[in-house]
């Protein structure tokens, strides 16, 4: 059997058993408020939106082709064409026995029809619609409140508002919708050896990459962001960034200084002024990740490495920021995958792996690694399009077998 990692110390907390205590000490700070259609992408609905109207409003034809009346079917000597309907401009007469109207898809049902036949399967000749194929009656109509009735729920509170939802907002007549105001979240990297993009590097120093990853997660999730910069190993400076930041946001997420250096007084500091919740849990890579408070504000310490910044911001700040929002989350789907190839894996840690999964010529699913594993290798993850859920106990994967994997794609990681 394998040995545990040097990492796998005794008194990690396990994954799931973290993640279920953070969300059981967060609460929303949730605000309402109301913003037109066009500011609402990425808003938390703060409401129940129920349909103010049927939709569709009206019987209208889901074809191009031909209104007539089922009663009409077969048409043997053909149907006298006796007018057009066109979506927004309805035909105004009344459809009488042997006539059709010519009508195009959207097109509201003139009065008397109740069938639309498809112009493929009609000949027309000096007026005269022939029908050519069995017709079923009432086929291809579109028929009032099919889609939502006047009154029904259409979206519960605490969804986010994606493109889908806006063009079904809007296509009720919505102008305003109620939302829940926008966390603001406070950002920083703490290290002494840290550059901004653009800066010369001395020798040992490296540029600040997590920052500029970390806001555009949550600017995705639409986060008013206070970035804070890069704030030098001293504790003085991170004592007053997090006292100060603790008075005007909702969460504070840090990078770096979780960890158990010399140098590393982001859980020391966190002590001193507020309170931790945990810190170090039995996951690889982001093993010193550190959840607290600072008075009402929540602290989020993002481990230094770039790799597990990312991979713990996913997986446990993600859903907790969705829990202070008022966001109803939906956990990510996680499928199951044959490894086309080894994973190397210890037991002691349960090991998010990045990973590309393919389907497979007999429509399965595999999965073979994005190239090597380390914390700091962020290429690996940027050429990643899934994570694999390897359990704490699990040693080495060899190819074959299965695995279960939560795809990413792009959007929030």
């Amino acid at each position: 059997m394998a040995s545990h990692d040097c990492c796998s110390q005794p008194g990690l907390r396990p994954y799931h058993e973290a993640k279920a205590d953070m969300l059981a000490h967060l609460a929303a700070v949730i605000e309402p408020d109301v913003v037109s259609l066009e500011q609402a992408l990425n808003h938390i609905l703060a409401e129940p939106v129920l349909s103010p109207l049927d939709v569709p409003s009206f019987a209208n034809s889901a074809m191009d082709g031909y209104a007539l009346r089922a009663a009409d079917i077969p048409a043997d000597t053909g149907l006298k064409l006796v007018g057009t309907s066109l979506a927004g401009h309805p035909y105004n007469g009344k459809v009488a026995a042997g006539e059709c109207v010519r009508i195009m898809t959207g097109a509201a049902m003139p009065l008397g029809a109740d069938t639309v036949v498809m112009q493929e399967n009609c000949r027309s000749e000096h007026n005269v619609v022939y029908i050519k194929e069995s017709v079923n009656p009432g086929q291809h109509v579109r028929h009032p409140a099919e889609d939502l009735a006047q009154g029904e729920l259409v979206f519960e509170a605490g969804i986010r508002i994606n493109a889908r939802v806006l063009s079904v907002l809007s296509s009720l007549g919505m102008e305003q919708v109620s939302v829940y105001r926008p966390l603001k979240v406070a950002l920083l990297s703490t290290g002494d050896e840290l550059k901004a993009p653009g800066e010369l590097l001395s020798p040992g120093d490296i540029y600040d990459s997590n920052r500029i990853g970390v806001q555009a997660m949550l600017t995705r999730l639409g986060v008013e962001v206070l970035d804070l910069g890069i704030i030098a190993d001293d504790p003085a400076q991170i004592r007053r960034a997090f006292l100060k930041a603790a008075e005007r946001v909702d969460a504070i997420i840090t990078s770096g200084g979780v960890s158990v250096g010399d140098a590393d007084y982001t859980k020391q500091i966190l002590d001193e002024v507020g309170e931790i919740g945990f810190w170090k849990l039995a996951i690889k890579p982001g093993k010193p990740f550190a959840f607290g408070r600072i008075g009402r504000c929540a602290f989020f310490g993002l481990p230094g490495n770039p790799v597990s910044a990312a991979v713990t911001f996913h997986l446990l700040v993600r859903p907790a920021l969705a829990k202070l929002a008022g966001e109803r989350y939906q956990p990510p789907l996680t499928l199951q995958a044959k490894a086309l190839s080894p994973f190397k894996k210890a037991p002691g840690r349960m090991d998010f792996q990045r990973g590309l999964a393919q389907v497979l010529d007999d429509g399965t699913l595999g999965v073979r690694p994005t190239g090597a594993q380390g914390s700091a290798v962020y290429s690996a993850l940027a050429q990643a399009n899934c994570l694999l859920h390897l359990e704490q106990d699990r040693g080495n994967v060899e190819a074959g077998e299965l695995v279960t994997l939560e795809l990413i794609d792009g959007h929030y990681l």
